[in-house]
């Protein structure tokens, strides 16, 4: 499935040295060191700068497209992109590079094509232009083209239309599979659903008997396994109704095919089709909503593991947390560098769930987030109880408005929670997370029992077993 983050520039690229299905070597390498090789095998270091900068644009892009809609891993292999110049681009191993081609990838490779008003990185086809033509750039027309005094820009423009933007540093980061570690099943909540749901009302525009989901929310209900189901049935995989790595990764690859996301003429990713998932990597230094999730987590596990250190959730990624997610690394044997990865991330949301699913409450009684996003569409409990704790918050915040405490999570409960962050400076979502779910629990509880927390601070409570 396409990465459900906005692209970025992979450390390293996996390249199979011969056709697909061939049973040929895998390598992986730096993309920077990828993209020169690439260009010292595709094009001439003599031919005019402009032109050279147009062929990198290209050959950037392209490999990029590959692996933003991990075009070969969801047919099920083990690799971004292949050398086969029928296939995709020539990657020579071991060969020597050109320097002035060197020099110019070292400046350009955190640069990309992609057409204005789309996320994805452009699938930028080409072909050399004498002894194979093709619909889209020509690299050796380039070269008259850059002769003539186009630019680098004009020169795409020339092929792919003037509808192209360049995106200049991109940030680099870990390249990491999308799929999210686990099986998604009814209850699940986050961005990734959110991601499948938009998915499969795509495939469903061409295979009309998969049912839609309407509306869209980031939380696994009964239309999404419905929707999942059929979809095992239409393509014949187990019909399980839950999302596991085979399906999500046969629903990418179905989802790239009906938008054409790796053809000349695709449809684009728009900015609404994505959401934004935790970065691959989150380390010292970062500051923000993904580290305030992470820091709440932690906080939560330390009440109930001697062994991780308590914590503040100030979105700051500073010492102390550091400190925490390597003594969380350690208790679960995991790699303690303090650097949260996929692996370390899915180990703090399993042990979280582990607390959660025990039935441990705060000092106090208050309930912990449950693990699942709360938004428009969700009913239940937990609706009720947040209903519940936001009147009486409203009582001294008259910002906020009175809601029906029937348990749906409709239009008005979403302004209330719109009003609730507004008032608090949390990120305006109109849905309960974990950021909010814990600060609507410490105001509730400061006004009921007067405590003294300061507003946005986990409040510290410790954990006790429910009541049986």
């Amino acid at each position: 499935m396409p990465t459900i983050a906005a692209p970025y520039i992979p450390s390293t690229i996996t390249v199979h040295l011969g056709p697909p299905a061939s049973n040929a070597q895998n390598v992986s390498v730096s993309f920077p060191d990828y993209i020169k090789n690439v260009a010292s095998s595709e094009i001439y270091p003599t031919w005019p700068e402009s032109a050279l900068r147009a062929n990198i644009y290209a050959q950037i892009s392209f490999a990029l497209n590959r692996i933003y809609t991990e075009f070969y891993r969801n047919q099920g292999y083990a690799f971004d992109i292949t050398n086969s110049t029928a296939y995709d681009q020539s990657y020579v191993q071991g060969r020597d590079v050109f320097e002035n081609i060197s020099v110019l990838v070292d400046e350009m490779f955190n640069s990309y094509v992609r057409r204005q008003g789309s996320v994805e990185p452009y699938f930028t086809q080409y072909c050399n232009g004498t002894t194979v033509t093709c619909p889209g750039l020509s690299q050796w027309g380039t070269v008259a083209l850059a002769n003539a005094g186009y630019t680098p820009y004009q020169i795409l423009t020339n092929y792919y239309g003037n509808d192209i933007e360049i995106v200049r540093n991109a940030p680099v980061r870990i390249n990491s599979p999308s799929y999210p570690g686990r099986v998604l099943r009814m209850g699940d909540g986050g961005n990734e659903v959110r991601s499948l749901q938009i998915r499969l009302n795509r495939i469903s525009r061409n295979y009309p008997s998969i049912p839609k989901i309407n509306p869209v929310t980031p939380v696994f209900n009964q239309q999404t396994e419905d929707a999942v189901a059929v979809f095992q049935r239409v393509f014949n995989l187990p019909v399980t109704g839950e999302v596991d790595e085979a399906t999500w990764y046969k629903i990418g690859y179905l989802y790239t095919g009906v938008k054409r996301l790796s053809e000349l003429d695709s449809e684009g990713l728009s900015f609404d089709e994505t959401a934004q998932q935790y970065p691959s990597i989150l380390q010292l230094g970062d500051t923000g909503n993904p580290v305030r999730v992470l820091q709440y987590y932690l906080a939560v596990i330390g009440m109930f593991y001697e062994t991780v250190p308590p914590i503040n959730v100030d979105g700051i990624f500073g010492e102390a947390t550091r400190q925490a997610v390597i003594a969380f690394q350690k208790t679960y044997g995991l790699n303690p560098d303090g650097i949260v990865g996929r692996q370390t991330w899915n180990e703090i949301l399993r042990a979280y769930r582990g607390i959660v699913d025990s039935g441990a409450v705060l000092e106090g009684g208050q309930p912990l987030y449950p693990g699942v996003e709360l938004s428009e569409g969700s009913t239940g409990p937990n609706v009720l109880l947040m209903q519940q704790y936001l009147n009486r918050i409203a009582q001294a915040y008259p910002s906020i408005p009175i809601l029906a405490e029937d348990g749906v999570y409709g239009p008005a409960m979403r302004d209330a929670v719109y009003a609730f962050q507004n008032q608090f400076g949390l990120e305006e979502t109109g849905t309960i997370g974990p950021i909010t779910w814990g600060l609507i629990v410490s105001l509730y509880s400061d006004l009921t029992l007067g405590g003294n927390n300061q507003i946005g601070q986990y409040p510290g409570y410790e954990l006790q077993e429910a009541a049986t």
